[in-house]
């Protein structure tokens, strides 16, 4: 029973430490990727290889390895659209989720890493070595067990919550479920406990750890989580005041410098530059390791990408006017034949419409042009909603097909501004509900007029702004059922453009219906897959299913 061989993962995130840091007569005697459990559990160093690999169940960019991915977490939502159905959006977008066909579950790897973790507590008091680095890798790994259960409660709401390691000699090994509020506390009590043991930053050779700074945002989403509608049906204040404090912790950070608004001029760059001061956490991509491959997933087919993940119309006609107006009010200034003209500068960051400048050329999503479907150039990769995203694509990558290194911040500080805005209107203060949604908007690269708006209008704006300033972060995808909107947002139809260039070179659009979209109410949860519910006959599966 000791001899399990673990996989070791020298890459990954730029935090990971290199196996050459191992003690070298270890690797000397072992192959170099597998180590028993003797020797793994006596040295210090291949413990902290062992947390490296952990890592990987944090979102970050589609990944055949682990479905802990965010760009389905979009292609799910009105944000956008999945031309593959790789992740199976699907049966989100169409109403058609069972526990047989799911798509985006995360139940079994959720819980593979949680029985890593467990194993990880179990054995590291006996791990000989400077106590220093025993407490940084055991707070790395409650943020990591702590992030697994979050999402499990995000997608199923009360789980199991199991913390050992369930082994062959274990007579049974069969869990209730839990309460959704039992889970949050063990949540919450994880980040509590990892807090003290990691530190405020790294030197760069461990840039991408888990910080103090990641260990309060992620209490900052998780109890603004806890406090909404979806898990809050009482409104009870207490909760909300749980989490504008711990956003108000990190907003600390930020004021004694540990974090700034990324305020450069140019908005993509704070998603290409690993270094922006913005970030909290991030997970680092490698494009020599792994499945890392956004560019080719992203880009058109223009550019020989493959128009997998896409932004829908819906989520272009929400970015707002220059002015600050939506495209819908008659004073906007919007002009419905220069659809793209005099809008919020994030929308030219975020979004590849036709005439945006890409890679040294012109885009084309006008029918017969070079990004569109009747294109002589990988056609079959065309976008079928008339759009690419923007965010995230590295115009400097001259080999997509080899691989991307962008990094995928999880949390940013215009995240932790935005709970704080989101948090405050909840309780009643509309001054510091304004004030941090308008840090967001007036940031040199957005400049955005300031929201004066108050009572719900105001609460909507800020639902707004989460729409615009976190698109394609996978984050509307679960802001929508925690404020439990889903039934009216994800109802409509998804839209795509139309572009007929005409032979003054001017073009005219229109809006046809790419997909049309179902939500049942009992989608606000997931459904336990059918496999586990057929594993554990003590789970309770999710009503409606």
């Amino acid at each position: 029973m000791n001899k399990t061989i673990y996989k070791l993962f020298a890459a990954g995130i730029g935090a990971w430490v290199s196996l050459s840091a191992c003690n070298k007569d270890i690797l000397d005697k072992q192959p170099p990727m597998s180590y028993s459990d003797e020797v793994m559990w006596s040295d210090l160093r291949l413990v902290e290889a062992y947390v490296n690999s952990r890592y990987w169940i944090l979102p970050h960019f589609i990944d055949a390895s682990t479905k802990a991915s965010t760009t389905g977490l979009s292609g799910a939502s009105d944000e956008g659209y999945d031309h593959w159905n790789y992740e199976g959006e699907f049966h989100f977008n169409l109403g058609q989720i069972t526990p047989d066909y799911t798509g985006l579950d995360n139940w079994t790897d959720d819980y593979a890493y949680i029985r890593s973790c467990n194993i990880f507590f179990e054995r590291i008091a006996g791990v000989k070595g400077d106590e220093d680095l025993r407490n940084r890798l055991t707070g790395e790994m409650k943020f990591i067990r702590a992030w697994c259960y979050f999402d499990l409660l995000c997608r199923y709401g009360g789980v199991p919550l199991i913390t050992k390691s369930y082994t062959i000699a274990d007579s049974s090994f069969l869990v209730k479920r839990d309460t959704y509020e039992a889970g949050m506390n063990f949540i919450i009590k994880e980040l509590d406990e990892a807090l003290p043991l990691v530190p405020y930053v790294y030197s760069s050779s461990n840039t991408g750890r888990i910080t103090k700074g990641a260990i309060l945002a992620f209490k900052s989403r998780a109890l603004l989580y806890a406090a909404s509608a979806l898990n809050n049906a009482a409104g009870d204040k207490a909760r909300w005041q749980l989490a504008a404090d711990a956003a108000e912790a990190v907003t600390d950070l930020a004021a004694q410098g540990y974090y700034q608004l990324d305020q450069r001029t140019d908005y993509k760059q704070l998603f290409l530059d690993k270094k922006t001061p913005e970030a909290i956490l991030s997970f680092g991509m490698n494009a020599t390791y792994g499945d890392n491959y956004i560019d080719v997933y992203i880009y058109p087919n223009g550019s020989h990408g493959y128009s997998a993940y896409v932004p829908s119309q819906n989520i272009v006609d929400e970015f707002e006017m220059k002015n600050g107006k939506p495209v819908t009010d008659p004073a906007s200034g919007y002009d419905a034949t220069h659809p793209y003209d005099n809008r919020d500068p994030r929308f030219y960051a975020d979004i590849l419409f036709n005439g945006a400048p890409f890679k040294g050329r012109t885009v084309e999503y006008f029918t017969g042009g070079m990004d569109s479907p009747q294109s002589n150039v990988d056609n079959w990769n065309a976008s079928l909603t008339g759009y690419n995203w923007r965010k995230y694509a590295d115009e400097t990558n001259t080999n997509i097909d080899g691989g991307s290194a962008q990094n995928w911040i999880i949390f940013r500080l215009a995240e932790i501004y935005l709970n704080y805005a989101e948090a405050a209107w909840e309780l009643g203060d509309e001054v510091n509900a304004r004030k941090y949604l308008n840090l967001v908007r007036s940031r040199a690269s957005v400049n955005m007029p300031d929201v004066t708006a108050t009572g719900t209008a105001l609460r909507d704006r800020i639902y707004h702004e989460r729409m615009i300033e976190l698109c394609f972060e996978g984050h509307r995808f679960f802001d929508v059922r925690r404020w439990k909107i889903a039934a009216i947002t994800d109802n409509k139809p998804l839209k795509r453009v139309s572009i007929d260039k005409k032979a003054d070179g001017t073009f005219t659009y229109t809006y046809p219906t790419l997909q049309n979209r179902k939500f049942n109410l009992n989608n606000y949860l997931f459904p336990i897959p059918k496999e586990e519910m057929n594993k554990n006959n003590l789970l309770v599966q999710n009503p409606g299913y």
